[in-house]
């Protein structure tokens, strides 16, 4: 059996800001990874379950994608519920990131799941039944919810063709009723509900699109609790970290919303990217402890928003062996490593 070692954040952070309320990592993989007999190790080489390694490391909140009805089960809602039931027995928080489709759902694939209607009206309702169904069961399982966000990555819409941002109307009906699904469940406590974009560092995408759904009169601001946003330094070498802090508050004063760098990384190797890292990162090493420093620098943007609105990060996806690009063009974003050497990056979470 291969053994892999979580990265473990090895140096302790201070910010002048309040503490972040929500400090976390993506680990959805982890069921299909401990299926295929990987297993997680400490830096002091003990086997442990990867949960408890998150939160001894300072991590209080985790993601987990979520897919309607995948050909092979991963991550579908039997799979986010043995999930889940592991981050609330280990006393973490789950925030429940909805794809509406059996796949990848991102800025270039929003698919329409198997099944589903093709017309606006019954496609509303299929989204606000399902929200509620998958609330519902989180329920009934016994496992709460701190934040759900109605959708992944839409800047160009969701659920298309019909959820196209081309079709405003269409995609801000759809948000509604996802976020009523969410409010008409049963779900004790309502978690927050978030609407989760790309390119946070891009004031004028944020703006545009919030600007857009929002003059339908479907959507009312009220639906929502928070925007997320994804932010990474190696897809456009504009996406600096001065940017990033200028949207950030920009989107939390226009739109009096909390604030979640919802994914982000940065590579121990990157040998050949294909685009050039923005030019107030390069300074910033491909290396471990570059991971470290990258963390601080996301996290001091969010506590830099105006209001205190910036509460929360987010690691894409640390332990997700056999994928350490991560969509990228760098060959390593992972927080783990094959040797079975442990990284020393998890633990700057404890000081977020």
């Amino acid at each position: 059996m291969l053994l892999q070692r979580l990265a473990i954040f090895a140096h302790a952070v201070s910010f002048a800001n309040a503490a972040l309320t929500y400090k976390g990592v993506d680990w959805s993989s982890t069921l299909m990874l401990e299926k295929s007999g990987k297993s997680f190790k400490t830096t002091g080489g003990s086997t442990a379950a990867f949960e408890s390694i998150l939160k001894s490391s300072g991590v209080n909140t985790v993601r987990q994608r979520l897919w309607v009805n995948p050909a092979d089960g991963n991550y579908n809602l039997a799979y986010n519920i043995a999930l889940g039931k592991r981050a609330k027995a280990a006393g973490l928080g789950v925030y429940l990131d909805l794809h509406y489709s059996d796949t990848w759902a991102d800025p270039a694939h929003q698919t329409l799941p198997k099944g589903w209607p093709s017309n606006i009206d019954d496609l509303s309702w299929q989204v606000y039944n399902y929200t509620q169904n998958v609330c519902n069961s989180f329920q009934a399982a016994g496992v709460p919810l701190e934040i759900i966000s109605i959708g992944n990555e839409i800047t160009a819409g969701m659920l298309w063709p019909l959820g196209k941002t081309s079709s405003p109307a269409n995609l801000a009906r759809m948000l509604h009723s996802a976020a009523a699904g969410v409010k008409d469940s049963s779900l004790a406590k309502k978690p927050k509900i978030m609407i989760h974009t790309d390119n946070g560092w891009n004031w004028s995408t944020q703006s545009w699109f919030y600007k857009l759904i929002l003059a339908q009169g479907t959507l009312v601001t009220t639906d929502f609790d928070m925007i997320g946003v994804s932010y990474y330094p190696f897809y456009n070498s504009l996406a600096t970290l001065a940017s990033l802090k200028s949207s950030l508050n920009n989107i939390a004063t226009t739109f009096s919303k909390q604030v979640v760098v919802a994914e982000t990384n940065w590579p121990v190797s990157c040998p050949s990217p294909k685009y050039a890292f923005p030019s107030d990162t390069t300074s910033i090493p491909k290396s471990i402890a570059g991971q470290t420093t990258w963390m601080k620098n996301v996290a001091s943007a969010l506590g830099a928003v105006s209001g205190s609105l910036g509460v929360g990060v987010f690691y894409w996806e640390p332990g997700f062996i056999g994928n350490a690009a991560l969509g990228s063009s760098c060959a390593d974003n992972l927080m783990v490593e094959y040797s079975g050497i442990a990284r020393s990056s998890l633990s700057v979470f404890s000081s977020l």
